[in-house]
């Protein structure tokens, strides 16, 4: 049975968006821990990728030994996987340092357009008016929150259009990552899923960490304050990577990325709650605006073109989907 089957009406839809918030706030974690790195003079983003990685390997990867079970999808569209998710998080996160905060956060954006495009194209998902209307609504919450940011610290970076082809660039690598993670996820599941994205996405990490960030990890002064803010993103980020699936596999990567939008207000609350800043009346408004948008768009969902779920046993649906060679039974 499908996860959402269990729910109907407001039930249903509150667990969505549920779900969506705390993937959003994981992120948002996420970031504050990557901002707290970069002000502690630490620039390696391959790094902490790789701790992340490491903890979904862990855990998931434990979970997948001691059920003894096979990969039902082979490993090359894993690694596939693995690498578009990490090439997008570094992307964006390099782009911080050549254009300013509100340039990428207003492309980040974008995600949720690819995604669109990307489920219609391969996915076969259909849209209504209704769900335009509700993503519409959630773009226009998040740039109120912009519109205010604006005002303090908006504009500028050392070179701005070299920072917004690397977030455009970027939102490419994520909705190609969320897509091919919802196609996987409602094929096989979510453990195998996870497990492969964190054993593919470390060894790509380390990978990339040697080539890239030796240098800069050599000249890293290590401390206490360092080594908590790889831990902590480490674990944020696997809040985030272990609720995602489950966001994907509810409802689609539209939603998780519409979702993903209030990260930055959460975001605020973590800076207001930790650094006591004030914050514009506008943020208020846009909170809600997203909300009414996720709940329009969620409650409209047609969960019909939902890809089917693989039965026990039964292969046919996936051999069909995927090429022959790709799917082990």
């Amino acid at each position: 049975m499908n996860s959402l089957q269990k729910y109907g009406g407001f039930w249903r839809v509150l667990y969505v968006v549920f779900l969506g918030q705390l993937t959003s706030f994981s992120m948002a974690l996420m970031s504050f821990n990557s901002s707290l790195s970069a002000n502690l003079g630490v620039n390696a983003p391959f790094t902490l990728a790789f701790f992340s990685y490491l903890t979904l390997t862990l855990v998931f990867g434990g979970i997948l030994l001691y059920r003894g079970q096979k990969l039902q999808i082979s490993w090359y569209w894993y690694v596939l996987l693995a690498f578009v998710d990490v090439q997008g998080s570094y992307l964006v996160n390099k782009a911080y340092q050549f254009s300013s905060i509100t340039s990428v956060t207003i492309l980040d954006c974008w995600t949720v357009v690819w995604v669109i495009i990307l489920t219609w194209l391969f996915l076969g998902t259909k849209y209504s008016i209704w769900q335009f209307f509700g993503a519409a609504l959630c773009v226009t919450g998040l740039c109120l929150v912009l519109l205010s940011d604006s005002g303090v610290g908006g504009g500028g970076g050392s070179k701005p259009i070299l920072g917004d082809i690397l977030v455009i660039a970027g939102t490419c690598f994520f909705a190609a990552s969320n897509v091919g993670e919802e196609f996987c996820v409602k094929k096989v599941g979510r453990i195998e899923v996870i497990t492969m994205l964190g054993v593919f996405g470390m060894l790509l990490s380390v990978v990339e960490m040697a080539i890239f960030e030796r240098k800069n990890l050599e000249s890293v002064s290590w401390s206490p304050e360092v080594i908590l803010t790889f831990a902590g993103y480490g674990i944020a980020g696997f809040m985030f990577s272990s609720l995602t699936p489950l966001v994907l596999q509810a409802s689609g990567a539209t939603l998780f990325n519409l979702s993903l939008l209030t990260a930055d207000m959460w975001a605020v609350v973590i800076r207001v709650l930790l650094y006591h800043q004030k914050v514009d009346w506008l943020y208020y408004v846009s909170f809600l605006l997203v909300g009414i948008g996720l709940v329009v768009y969620s409650k409209t969902e047609k969960y019909s073109n939902e890809l089917p779920e693989l039965e026990n046993g039964d292969a046919d649906q996936l051999n069909r989907l995927l090429p022959e060679e790709a799917v082990r039974v």
